[in-house]
């Protein structure tokens, strides 16, 4: 009778320390699921940008530097080792607020803010950057239910026997991206 209970006993554990593994498998997938889904997203907005600076070079020539940074910062994005969200993210988020700046520079050319181009490729990009924040969403959704497996007792035990480790992360860190712009009437 003992033996028996020993057995079972053994058993449930066994069967609980699967069941951990297969949910942070599940967790780990789909945290590599929503990765995938920022990296398509960031590849729409990357294809777009020459088009864009193509487009704006056009009408406002003399706004070099600002063209340059803006392709600099594209080709930067694009050497980033695969796994490297925190230096990815700080990356993107230097090329979003250089995006912005260019689209605040059309403001001062009305030919340019009129042309038909220009325009579609503004709304894609609009566009490009929702999917974008929906994608992050996702992502540190997925992110944050795998951490916490991989930090809680007793899921940690199975984690750590199996190389499940925390991930980053994509986060924004320029604070002016953070900051409540301000509104006046």
């Amino acid at each position: 009778m003992s033996t028996f209970i020993v057995l079972a006993a053994i058993a449930a554990v066994a069967f609980y320390a699967v069941t951990l593994y297969n949910r942070l498998v599940k967790n780990r997938q789909m945290t590599e699921e929503g990765w995938s889904g920022i990296d398509v997203q960031l590849k729409r907005r990357a294809d777009l940008i020459p088009n864009l600076v193509d487009t704006v070079k056009g009408y406002a020539g003399h706004e070099r530097e600002l063209l340059e940074r803006v392709t600099e910062l594209r080709a930067q994005v694009g050497k980033v080792p695969p796994g490297d969200v925190a230096e990815r993210g700080k990356l993107e988020g230097l090329l979003s607020g250089a995006i912005g700046r260019l689209l605040a520079v059309a403001e001062n050319y009305p030919d340019l803010k009129a042309n038909e181009n220009f325009l579609e490729l503004q709304e894609t990009l609009a566009d490009v950057e929702n999917e974008i924040q929906m994608s992050r969403r996702y992502y540190n959704g997925a992110v944050r239910n795998l951490n916490v497996m991989v930090e809680s007792f007793p899921s940690n035990l199975v984690a750590s026997q199996f190389g499940f480790e925390k991930r980053d992360y994509f986060e924004i860190d320029d604070d002016a991206d953070r900051a409540v712009p301000e509104v006046s009437f």
